[in-house]
């Protein structure tokens, strides 16, 4: 029992002996792993710092800045594993990396895809920061996109997160893309109003409003010959195509035709329907000639409702009955 416990006291003096050995190869191998991981910032803030005033570069500096810091720390960590295992070559680190890599892959997939996903859209550029864009039932300011996801400020101040994979795959509608946008707007007039008379007048109310682009210029068409009115369409361009300017443009220009074409006595008809009851009970039912809808098949005489044709009935039994009686 003696010699056992005296065996288990030298291998555990032996492991701390090589553990105290070994410290000053780990207090090594931290400080070069320190050193690399500094430098790798200090060069991802080097390439953002040379792209700050280059919009059109700040995205492609970014993802070239995070593979640089990677590059940087991955090649800090071999030197660091060289320290501590001397026998340690660059094949164990491929080979390490790539059997991590798939176990990696498989447990993180959906984050690599939107890592992925996310340096497409850094390099690819289909929106930058500040652009307003909507995504399926979000609309927003693009406040910032990172690797993983991109986030968008809302108009009512709230931010919504959304997953790059989500972005890359699906459409998304860019509002300001452009320098100018087009606004347009339907306007319903009445049958008996002139057509080209009130295009005149919308248009000049348009270009009288300040903000309204003269070029491209606006134009007004006829859409539609709707159930109650004839629709003409408005349409005019703006710049910048924010939408702060498009609603504030959109109040201006359809305050100026709505009292353009007021004033000028244009009818602005709303929708209007016409009713016709229809008596169920009448005794005339079937009858398409005879039934009561308000046209009575041009006879001057209305059908008589069923319930009143009743009530005659019984009377003139009764009456008959009377003078039977009368009789005998």
């Amino acid at each position: 029992m003696s010699i056992e416990i005296s065996k288990a006291w030298n291998q555990i003096q032996d492991m701390i002996n090589n553990f105290i050995a070994l410290l000053p190869n780990l207090l090594l191998e931290f400080i070069v792993f320190l050193v690399f991981f500094l430098i790798g910032r200090v060069v991802k803030r080097g390439v953002k710092r040379l792209t700050r005033h280059r919009r059109q570069a700040r995205n492609l500096a970014l993802v070239l800045g995070r593979l640089a810091q990677g590059i940087i720390i991955l090649v800090g960590l071999f030197i660091a594993l060289s320290i501590v295992i001397p026998s340690f070559k660059a094949g164990d680190l491929v080979q390490l990396l790539g059997i991590s890599g798939v176990a990696i892959g498989f447990a993180f997939r959906d984050i690599l895809q939107n890592f992925l996903a996310g340096i497409l859209i850094l390099l690819t550029e289909p929106f930058q920061i500040n652009d307003q864009i909507i995504f399926k039932d979000f609309e927003g300011t693009v406040e910032n996109i990172e690797t993983r996801a991109t986030t968008i400020r809302t108009y009512d101040g709230r931010r919504i997160v959304i997953p790059n994979s989500e972005l890359f795959t699906n459409s998304v509608l860019v509002n300001t893309a452009f320098e100018n946008r087009r606004l347009e707007y339907d306007i319903g007039i009445g049958y008996g109003d002139d057509i080209e008379g009130a295009k005149q007048l919308i248009l000049e109310a348009i270009r009288s409003t300040e903000g309204v682009l003269s070029d491209p210029a606006p134009d007004v068409l006829v859409v539609d010959l709707a159930a109650s009115t004839v629709n003409i369409r408005a349409r005019w361009w703006i710049q910048p195509p924010r939408r702060s300017d498009a609603l504030d443009l959109r109040d201006k220009v359809l305050t100026a035709i709505k009292n353009k074409l007021t004033a000028n006595g244009v009818d602005l008809p709303f929708p209007t329907q016409q009713i016709l009851f229809h008596d169920q009970t009448e005794e005339t039912d079937g009858d398409r000639s005879r039934q009561r809808e308000g046209w009575p098949a041009g006879k001057n005489q209305v059908p008589m409702p069923r319930y009143q044709a009743l009530l005659n009935k019984q009377s003139n039994s009764h009456a008959v009955d009377n003078n039977n009686k009368r009789g005998h």
